[in-house]
């Protein structure tokens, strides 16, 4: 007779892992929106729910729903851009995971609070109707991490 030994975890440690809610989109920087939109299309089987200009980020952005995770497809409107200089540097491909929370301001100073570089000084409005904020690839094992918090 098997007898198992309840585990008992304290209500503190619980609420430690409820910090990131889900990935909530995979950004991919392209060359050619248009293009890649057709592409997407073709591998996902449905066209883009959104397209959409973030002029003080300098990008058009396409996003394609997948159950409850998106795809972010990042097109530069100017050489200046990150998505730009990124692509220069790397080319075409994956540019950061975003992680939707909850409170995105407790989440920026418990994450800097850990260590993680930040890029900016605070959350900005960004696509999608979000507030998002970037921790540096270099404190995070080479990948651009943004938090993105739904405006209400």
């Amino acid at each position: 007779m098997n007898q198992f030994t309840p585990i008992i975890i304290p209500l503190h440690t619980i609420s430690q892992f409820d910090k990131m809610l889900k990935i909530e989109h995979i950004g991919i920087a392209v060359r050619n929106l248009e293009n890649s939109n057709q592409l997407f299309e073709k591998l996902i089987g449905k066209p883009a729910y959104k397209t959409e200009s973030v002029i003080s980020e300098n990008v058009n952005t396409s996003f394609f729903e997948i159950g409850e995770s998106k795809i972010e497809l990042l097109h530069a409107t100017s050489p200046e851009s990150a998505i730009a200089k990124f692509i220069e540097k790397k080319g075409e491909g994956i540019h950061h995971i975003a992680f939707a929370v909850e409170d995105i301001e407790q989440e920026v100073k418990r994450l800097k609070a850990e260590g993680f570089q930040a890029i900016s000084d605070k959350p900005k409005p960004g696509a999608d109707n979000k507030l998002v904020f970037f921790f540096h690839p270099k404190s995070t094992n080479g990948v651009l991490i943004e938090l993105c918090q739904e405006i209400k």
